[in-house]
């Protein structure tokens, strides 16, 4: 049988930075890309465990979570609301 070698936190973090930016749908690279690269270094473990979770969902459904056009799945909901707050932050005018 083949031996499990456990992820390494860096490779980990390298891992959902890259999976953040090949989502398969530009829209979600462009929403999930920028937010991975601001947050992913500082956030909580736990935090990290749901983002990796939320990695794992289709981009015809988060889509429409991050653009208020379907309610996320309670788990997921105050992280979509972040990640759509920094998405349209950073497409205002100065930002």
């Amino acid at each position: 049988m083949a031996q499990t070698v456990a992820e390494t936190a860096e490779a980990r973090l390298k891992r959902m930075q890259m999976r953040s930016w090949r989502r398969g749908t530009k829209e979600m690279d462009l929403i999930l890309g920028p937010y991975a690269e601001a947050h992913l270094a500082t956030m909580s473990p736990e935090r990290l465990d749901l983002y990796d979770a939320l990695l794992g969902e289709n981009d015809q459904d988060l889509l429409p979570w991050v653009l208020g056009q379907t309610p996320a799945p309670e788990r997921f909901s105050v992280l979509i609301t972040d990640i759509g707050a920094f998405a349209r932050a950073r497409l205002q005018p100065g930002a």
